[in-house]
C-alpha cells in the first residue's frame, strides 16, 4: 500500500467507526502500542476534520498481558498505556497495524478489562495477514493479504520509519521477529 492508498484507509475507517452512532460520545479510539497509535491518531484527526467531533483517545501498551512474557529470556521493552477517561459503559475501539496469531488483541482485551469494563470492544487492523491462532477477527479492516509463514507484512509510518506504506517481505531463515 501506498501512502495515498493508507490515507485513503484512514479516511474509510472515520466513517465506518461514526456510521453506527447517532450519538458519538460513547465511542473512545484506542491506539495498541506502537504503529496503531499514530494509526489511531490518524482517524482522530480524520474524524475531527471530516465531521468535526472530538474522540476520546488512549494509548495501550500489552506487553504484561501477552501470554508469552515470562517464556521470553530478554527484557520486554515496556511502553506507555495512557487512557485518560473511564471505560465503564463506552464503546472502545482498538487499532493494531497488522492482526496475525490474534494473540495480540486477546491481551489487549485483557489489558483493557483491567483499566475498565467497556460496553463493547470492537477491533480495526490495517492489516490481516491470516494464521489465527484464536478465534478473533476484525470488525475494521485495510486489507487482507494472504501469506505465507515464512513472509511478513511490514506497516511503516512516517513519524517511525519515515515514509508511510505497506510491505510484505520475506524474513529470513533464523530471524527473530
Amino acid at each position: 500500500m501506498t501512502a495515498e492508498d493508507l490515507h485513503r484507509t484512514y479516511l474509510r475507517f472515520a466513517h465506518q467507526f461514526l456510521e453506527s452512532y447517532e450519538d458519538p460520545t460513547r465511542l473512545a479510539i484506542i491506539g495498541m502500542q506502537t504503529r496503531g497509535v499514530y494509526m489511531g491518531k490518524r482517524i482522530i484527526s480524520a474524524i475531527k476534520k471530516e465531521f468535526g467531533i472530538d474522540i476520546d483517545f488512549g494509548v495501550l501498551d500489552v506487553t504484561f498481558y501477552r501470554d508469552d512474557f515470562r517464556s521470553k529470556l530478554k527484557m520486554p521493552d515496556v511502553k506507555v498505556t495512557e487512557i485518560p477517561f473511564d471505560l465503564y459503559d463506552r464503546d472502545v475501539v482498538l487499532v493494531d497495524d497488522v492482526l496475525y496469531t490474534g494473540r495480540t488483541v486477546r491481551s489487549a482485551m485483557d489489558a483493557l478489562m483491567a483499566y475498565g469494563r467497556p460496553r463493547k470492544i470492537k477491533f480495526c487492523c490495517m492489516i490481516d495477514r491470516g494464521h489465527r491462532e484464536l478465534p478473533i477477527s476484525p470488525d475494521y479492516t485495510g486489507m487482507y493479504i494472504a501469506t505465507q509463514e515464512k513472509e511478513e507484512v511490514q506497516v511503516k509510518v512516517e513519524e517511525l520509519d519515515e515514509e508511510d506504506a505497506v510491505y510484505l517481505v520475506e524474513v529470513e531463515e533464523g530471524a527473530d521477529e
